[in-house]
């Protein structure tokens, strides 16, 4: 294909992102549109599944059988959107096991938030109430942006966290009318996973070195800043109805812009958590690999099932 074929591709597709047309995974797109959206794509799956190992651990151990059946369908719904999103990115040319084997080598990152421990009851309320919340925020957008598969899954993945994020919420609301060592618990938790919430959404605009292009191309809507600034002016009130207090000195409403300023987030300890130095992140992907290797035969044998009744139909149609 010559330059001016290239240019002229170029030209249109540019024009289909100006319309807010859905690029179909058949459609002509530029190799770094594909890969920015293998990237993105995949990483969002990896974070839906490792997400599930923090929460796993509490499946067992949750207060009530109604609050194990929730925790057991809340984590079960992850795993579903990590499927969605990896057969996504299947439809742009790299294969499932590709993706698993970028996860497991260190190649492909997942949500920092990940990487901290649930210690109490109370942090599953708190990573509801919180992680989702932040999630929701960013990936409402998501299901207008530009890459139709992912738009797609966006609509059923945002449905089904927003129950999570209700869920989250009304095992806080629980702890904080109950005793005061429950409350006392519920603060805790908040303490720990707000800051970390706050740094799930990306470093600031000006260190993000992916955010002005994928505005450009409408795979993002809005910038971290902006979605960060969103999260902290949805959940300071939510937190005045539970009774309990942001742990932030330098927390205030502005009245000029109408929404809080806030203090500074310690971006060190982010970087520090992404480059895998974080409180949990050898046994986040200790156990993920060990999942992995350990579900081998269970893969085999479906694999082996498919082929089986493949030669079956394929028999039927020749009879």
């Amino acid at each position: 294909m010559s330059n001016e074929q290239i240019k002229n591709l170029e030209e249109i597709f540019e024009a289909r992102i100006a319309r807010d047309e859905k690029i179909e995974p058949k459609d002509w797109m530029p190799e770094k549109y594909r890969k920015t959206h293998i990237r993105q794509m995949s990483q969002h799956a990896h974070s839906e599944i490792v997400g599930m190992l923090p929460e796993g651990n509490w499946i067992s151990r949750a207060p009530s059988l109604r609050r194990k059946a929730a925790l057991l369908a809340k984590v079960q719904d992850e795993a579903g959107h990590g499927l969605y999103l990896y057969s996504a990115c299947e439809t742009l040319g790299i294969s499932r096991d590709e993706l698993f084997e970028q996860l497991h080598s260190g190649k492909a990152k997942y949500s920092s938030i990940f990487n901290y421990p649930t210690v109490t009851w109370a942090d599953m309320g708190a990573i509801g109430w919180l992680v989702d919340g932040a999630a929701i925020i960013n990936q409402v957008p998501l299901c207008n942006t530009s890459f139709g598969p992912y738009a797609r899954a966006m609509v059923r993945v945002c449905k089904e966290e927003s129950f999570h994020q209700r869920q989250g919420f009304e095992i806080m609301l629980k702890l904080c009318n109950g005793s005061p060592e429950q409350k006392d618990m519920a603060q805790d938790a908040l303490n720990r996973w707000w800051w970390p919430s706050l740094m799930m959404l990306g470093p600031t605009d000006a260190e993000s070195i992916h955010t002005e292009q994928s505005m450009k191309w409408k795979l993002k809507r809005k910038s971290n800043d902006e979605l960060r600034q969103q999260f902290i002016d949805q959940t300071v009130p939510q937190a005045d109805i539970l009774g309990l207090t942001i742990p932030d000195p330098d927390l205030k409403f502005n009245e000029e812009t109408g929404s809080y300023d806030f203090g500074e987030i310690d971006w060190d300890e982010f970087w520090q958590v992404v480059k895998g130095h974080g409180p949990s992140n050898k046994k986040r992907m200790k156990d993920r690999i060990g999942a992995w290797e350990e579900g081998t035969w269970v893969r085999d044998a479906a694999m082996a099932y498919a082929e089986k009744q493949d030669a079956r139909n394929t028999k039927l149609k020749t009879a």
